[in-house]
């Protein structure tokens, strides 16, 4: 029996073995595709021989040096290339071991941004519903899924959510997409002067939506007001790319489809694939700026931060994504999954919507396509399709309460960026079969 507390106590999973290109395989010999890169993580696939012998290269160098007394070559090299291949308005990197992690961070730099300026009295952080940002407590408050906070709620820090940008479920009949996004968008600048606009510290959102309702990109025009509204009462603009950036959404940075630049950026999953557990916070000059000029550090830390080995697992994957010109095979694909998948699911009784951007899509699963009811939660509709994929050998990402927490399901799926079109194929048969199999149960 596991000593092991896993996700699920009650859950008997699969012992992996082993994994090559977009499979895992189990200890039964059972081959499995990896069609949500684990969750969104996996974007090189597995066993890469590239990054394998970065990994092997930095281990006869340098396993761990603690950031209190050292700097590394490889954070350096690291952080260099991420500023090189981000947008200008990005300057500086911290480097942490996960998502939650660089959230937290970033909730921090805000926060101490504004105390070093003199406006100790900002304390407010606006997120929107239906969003996730981390497990761990300050994460965890800005996120916006009910059912992720309500057992953690006595131990959160206030915070405050408007409407998420979730055109399927909020957009009202006869509105226009653009005029819809500027409705919810708005929603910002009357939460800000509700407050007092020289009480809010930032406004933090998924560029695209990931796990808690899947895939859901905002409408054109919606980030661009945003940025508007941050700016006009000079509070700062976090957006998380935890899951939805470092390529994963046909450019490195999901935000470079808005026209926009943030004041930080949380990265995680993609950055270094899997190989190694890594983050980071990507910030403003401005944000460094006010450290530098005031304290002179930012006063937070973690002991693994920038950890050598996982600096070199993260620019080996970034490596090779650019010489490789995987970004270009990201579009390709997701345009073809997302019409193999409008192509499987167009008129099918329980997909109410299909959407994402590149190869970050979602299907959202309802009980009547018509009038978009859900199923009765008590059915775990995403856990009978996980259950059902992963006997036809498929990995995909389910969740529950896709519309407020409770009610509602969708799948995700996010496969590796080396994904092949016969392979996009095999994906959507499988997936197919999975939710007429789940549906009908």
């Amino acid at each position: 029996m596991s000593k092991i507390l896993h996700r699920s106590i009650h859950t008997d999973l699969p012992v992996a073995v082993g994994g090559r290109g977009i499979e895992l395989f189990d200890a039964d010999g059972t081959a499995y595709i990896d069609a949500s890169g684990g969750a969104a993580v996996s974007c090189l696939g597995h066993n890469h021989p590239d990054v394998l012998a970065a990994l092997h290269a930095q281990l006869d160098k340098l396993a761990y040096a603690h950031t209190g007394f050292f700097t590394t070559e490889i954070a350096e090299r690291l952080a260099d290339s991420l500023i090189a291949d981000s947008p200008d308005g990005i300057d500086y990197v911290y480097l942490v071991s996960g998502g939650s992690e660089a959230m937290e961070a970033a909730l921090k730099m805000a926060r101490q941004y504004f105390v070093e300026k003199g406006e100790s009295q900002r304390r407010h952080i606006i997120a929107r519903r239906q969003s996730y940002h981390g497990n761990t407590l300050g994460a965890l408050a800005a996120g916006g899924n009910e059912w992720r906070r309500a057992q953690f709620r006595p131990l959160l820090i206030e915070t405050h959510h408007i409407a998420p940008c979730y055109a399927y479920r909020g957009r009202l009949v006869g509105e226009s997409e653009y005029h819809y996004g500027e409705r919810v968008a708005n929603e910002l600048e009357a939460k800000i002067l509700e407050l007092g606009p020289d009480e809010v510290i930032a406004f933090v959102a998924e560029t695209v939506v990931g796990a808690t309702a899947g895939a859901v990109p905002a409408v054109d025009g919606y980030f661009k007001r945003i940025r508007a509204i941050c700016d006009r009462y000079g509070i700062l603009l976090i957006l998380d790319e935890v899951m939805c950036g470092m390529g994963r959404t046909g450019t490195l940075h999901a935000y470079e489809q808005e026209g926009i630049v943030p004041d930080l950026i949380a990265i995680a999953k993609g950055l270094g694939g899997g190989y190694q557990p890594v983050g980071a916070v990507l910030l403003s000059r401005r944000i460094y700026d006010a450290f530098a000029t005031g304290s002179g550090s930012f006063q937070h830390g973690h002991t693994y931060m920038a950890h050598p080995m996982a600096a070199a697992a993260a620019l080996a994957v970034q490596d090779v994504v650019r010489e490789h010109g995987l970004l270009d095979n990201v579009v390709r694909m997701g345009e073809l999954l997302n019409r193999r998948l409008q192509e499987r699911f167009h008129n099918h009784h329980s997909v109410g919507d299909i959407r994402g951007r590149g190869l970050f899509r979602g299907i959202e699963i309802v009980a009547d396509r018509g009038d978009k009811s859900p199923f009765d939660p008590a059915r775990k509709v995403n856990v009978a399709i996980k259950r059902e994929a992963m006997a036809r050998g498929l990995m995909v990402y389910p969740m529950g309460g896709t519309i407020d927490g409770v009610q509602g399901d969708h799948i995700l799926l996010a496969p590796p960026f080396i994904v092949s079109a016969g392979q996009i194929d095999t994906i959507v048969e499988r997936l197919g079969d999975a939710v007429d199999a789940a549906v009908a149960a």
